[in-house]
């Protein structure tokens, strides 16, 4: 049973997905139509843009306006009005009646035809332009189609369009073209060429025509619906090629769309691309088990090649749809509005194409909040009936009622936004159903900002039941929206009860802070050892309230706390500093070792201070200190390195303080490193101290081995070699001889790469030389000569002269130069040999 529940209620749930939004809503046409068919029964209507008119069994026309109100009446007949036809101006209607009468008149003229038959006359249209004179025409007819022309004074003449295929049921005009219905089919007539240009005939030919009358609707000038029994088809008018022309009309209809229909056809009309059918339906009676009429039907469908897509379906009540046959319905619209009128005995329904108002008004109905809101948002200039914020307000309502409280809340910032009345009250409201930390996060703070009171009843809520949570609150709400000193006092009482509870300590020196009472909120932050305190100080240049507490802040953060003092000597000395942290060496050592990394002459005062420190709690820093400070006392230095048996620092000591000797000593006594020993000797490059480094190793065979590896490239290894005693045991001598032959073949390999080096550079230097010096040099009319200093060309070009012309770019006349005095033939640049610019290079003599 649990099983079946289930499956049942999954069913109901899907069913309810599933279930679509109708396409069309649905009215009773009222007013005077409601009087009209208390007494009478409605048998067609016809619909003009501005206005529609409605026949009854009882012969009366009446035009209403689209509201139902009549406003005019027309006695036409004692007995039932088959057809009403309008031009395409409402100002001319045609009406024949079950008597045999045809009427065709002005509605606003005295023009009028009369006519009388002698037998029913169903049909009845007039020519859509009826209203220009050469277009007075109308068609009408029992079992003949006839054809009236107005001619010659006024005279109406009649003649036969089709005749022989029994009564004529049903006839739409459309422009040129004429459909009409009688029992074999439906005809379609080209009024320009006077010729029948197709013939559709019925399918189903065991229904009564009577019965079951066919539907015909035209959706453009070429295109006709036909609806008869169950059927439709979807008809084309095309024109015909010249070349297929021979005998046939110049126009043939194609049928585009033909399907079936589940329940017969009662009327039909276009919707864009979709159709509109007007169904009447049988049903078996569960009581009875008898065949009975039921709801008439309204399907939207898309029609297919072959079949047809149901896009909605939709039952009408209708009044006294039981004793209705397929016949007393009647479907007709209006092109302009996609209205949509089904017309029945007692009763006539209005449908509309739904607007955004309806479609908000179904996804309400549906509890569809969301969809509905942003429907409304995308669409909020078209919307007439509802309004964004009474949308948002009913979801909001809907998400409690549901106990979606969170989402509720959240929805408050978009749909309230900054209103705030009605913040206020979803406030109140949430605090009823006790879900003010609901909508805590979402409160705004600013623009708006609401009344204090709302903020402090939702902070006194989380301080009775969530401290974590107030302190959040406290700590993202500026401190200006509620009475800050409210809230201090509560905090305070509720520490009386729990007095180590860091939460609201750490929240209530956030309070003060707020408050300004930054000395307050010190004094707890460094109580709790608080990361912020820094900040605090920082931000509120709390340096005045620190001078006598930065012991605490030391021992709290000793990195920060040094780097925050030093980054404000001018607010707090130097001097302050180490003041206060005299009875704390090692944080006293912390801040000058600080101090000295940042400048090494600022607290010059304490280096002397500082070599006991350094010495006392941090070794492997004295002796970088004793080498970067150049105002610590040598002779206390090497005092208290001496104490404590510091070798490194008493050998760099000794050697600054001018003691080499003593300092190699240390190293070869004390630390016994020939290695160091030896980076000692050649850091201070001095042959004394090698000799003494080789007079103390002459006789340590290790120290030999060590010498003789490292000694090559300072001394000559000869020296030591010669004071070797003889016998004495050397361990890897032979190894050590070797590296010596080594790099001595070594230096002498780049000796000579370097020579070759060297004389390849100088040989490209000479080519590149010798290159330059023996390109052309221009010489034109603007130089000059450099003794005489008139141009060096002739102004006459055609006598003969001599230039000589200096690789140094200076120029003269031939005979401008002295003449030399050596046997040589080289000659010297006079001006740069003056100068001393070295060889002024050998001439270059142009002659012409």
């Amino acid at each position: 049973q649990e099983t079946r529940s289930n499956e049942e209620s999954t069913d109901e749930s899907e069913e309810d997905e599933s279930e679509e939004e109708p396409k069309l809503k649905y009215e009773r046409l009222s007013n005077g139509v409601t009087e009209i068919l208390q007494k009478d029964a409605a048998s067609c209507m016809t619909v003009h843009e501005k206005f529609l008119a409605l026949g009854t069994h009882y012969g009366k026309v009446y035009l209403l306006d689209v509201q139902g109100n009549i406003t005019q009446k027309f006695d036409v007949s004692p007995v039932k009005i088959n057809q009403i036809s309008l031009d395409e101006s409402g100002e001319h209607m045609g009406v024949c009646s079950e008597d045999g009468k045809v009427q065709v008149f002005g509605l606003y003229s005295a023009e009028e035809f009369h006519e009388t038959f002698d037998c029913p006359i169903k049909i009845v249209a007039v020519h859509p332009h009826f209203v220009r004179s050469h277009f007075k025409q109308f068609v009408t007819g029992g079992k003949k189609l006839l054809l009236y022309e107005r001619g010659w004074m006024n005279r109406w003449k009649p003649s036969v369009l089709h005749e022989g295929e029994g009564n004529i049921r049903n006839v739409k005009w459309r422009g040129h073209l004429i459909a009409w219905a009688n029992n074999m089919g439906v005809k379609i007539l080209d009024m320009i060429s006077k010729q029948r240009i197709t013939n559709v005939p019925r399918d189903d030919i065991s229904l009564r025509p009577d019965m079951y009358p066919c539907s015909l609707c035209w959706k453009d000038n070429l295109t006709l619906i036909i609806g008869w029994g169950n059927s439709v088809k979807i008809c084309s008018v095309k024109e015909r090629h010249a070349s297929e022309m021979r005998d046939l009309p110049n126009r043939y209809v194609e049928i585009v769309f033909q399907f079936d229909t589940e329940f017969y056809i009662s009327g039909l009309a276009p919707l864009c691309d979709q159709l509109v059918i007007l169904s009447y339906v049988k049903e078996i009676s569960e009581k009875t088990e008898v065949e009975c009429c039921a709801r008439p039907r309204l399907d939207i469908v898309q029609p297919l090649p072959g079949s047809c897509e149901e896009i909605s379906s939709d039952a009408l009540t209708v009044r006294g749809f039981q004793e209705n046959e397929c016949r007393d319905y009647h479907l007709e619209y209006s092109e302009g509005e996609s209205l949509f009128y089904i017309i029945s005995p007692r009763d006539v329904v209005v449908a509309k194409e739904r607007d955004q108002d309806d479609h908000i008004d179904w996804l309400l109905e549906k509890k569809k909040y969301e969809e509905a809101l942003m429907a409304a948002e995308i669409s909020q200039k078209t919307i007439k009936k509802h309004k964004i914020l009474d949308i948002g307000l009913a979801y909001i309502n809907h998400l409690v009622e549901k106990g979606e409280y969170d989402l509720a809340a959240r929805k408050c910032q978009k749909i309230l936004g900054k209103n705030t009345e009605l913040w206020e009250f979803e406030v109140y409201k949430f605090k009823e159903i006790g879900q003010l930390k609901a909508i805590s996060r979402y409160l705004p703070r600013r623009d708006p900002v609401l009344k204090p009171l709302i903020y402090e009843m939702v902070l006194h809520e989380f301080l009775e039941s969530d401290y974590e949570g107030f302190a959040t609150l406290i700590k993202e709400w500026p401190g200006d929206l509620y009475n800050n000193t409210i809230i201090v006092q509560a905090v305070v009482d509720h520490l009386k009860k729990d007095p180590q509870n860091r939460t609201l300590l750490r929240t209530l020196a956030e309070l003060y802070t707020y408050d300004q009472r930054y000395g307050r909120a010190l004094e707890i932050y460094l109580t709790l050892r608080h990361k912020d305190v820094f900040q605090l100080i920082h931000k509120h240049n709390l340096f005045s309230s620190i001078r006598d507490k930065i012991v605490l802040l030391m021992d709290f953060d000793s990195e920060k706390a040094v780097d925050m003092l030093l980054d404000n000597e001018d607010k707090i000395s130097i001097d302050r500093v180490v003041e206060e942290l005299e009875n704390r060496p090692e944080l006293q050592h912390v801040y000058l070792h600080k101090l000295f990394k940042r400048d090494h002459h600022k607290g010059q005062r304490y280096h002397e201070k500082q070599i006991s420190l350094y010495a006392e709690y941090d070794r492997p820093n004295l002796l970088p200190f004793l080498r970067d400070s150049t105002h610590c006392p040598l002779e206390k230095a090497l005092e208290i390195c001496q104490q404590r048996n510091f070798v490194e620092e008493t050998v760099y000591l000794l050697s600054r303080m001018g003691n080499s000797r003593s300092a190699l000593k240390m190293i070869m006594e004390e630390l016994q490193d020939v290695d160091k020993a030896i980076e000692f000797a050649k850091e201070q490059d001095d042959g004394e101290l090698w000799e003494d480094l080789i007079l103390y190793s002459i006789d340590k065979p290790p120290f030999i081995t060590g010498l003789l590896n490292n000694i090559g490239t300072h001394v000559d290894p000869i020296l030591l070699i010669h004071r070797i005693k003889e016998g004495m045991e050397i361990p890897n001598l032979r190894d050590s001889l070797v590296k010596i032959l080594q790099d001595y073949n070594l230096q002498i390999l780049l000796r000579e790469g370097c020579k070759k080096i060297l004389v390849a550079d100088s040989l490209s230097l000479l080519k590149k030389m010798h290159r330059t010096q023996m390109k052309g040099v221009l010489v034109d009319e603007e130089n000059i000569c450099e003794s005489c200093l008139s141009p060096i060309l002739p102004s006459d070009a055609s006598k003969s002269f001599n230039v000589v012309v200096f690789h140094c770019r200076h120029m003269f006349h031939k005979e401008c130069l002295p003449v030399s005095n050596t046997v040589s033939p080289v000659q010297f640049c006079n001006i740069c040999s003056a100068k001393h610019r070295g060889p002024g290079s050998a001439i270059l003599e142009m002659k012409k």
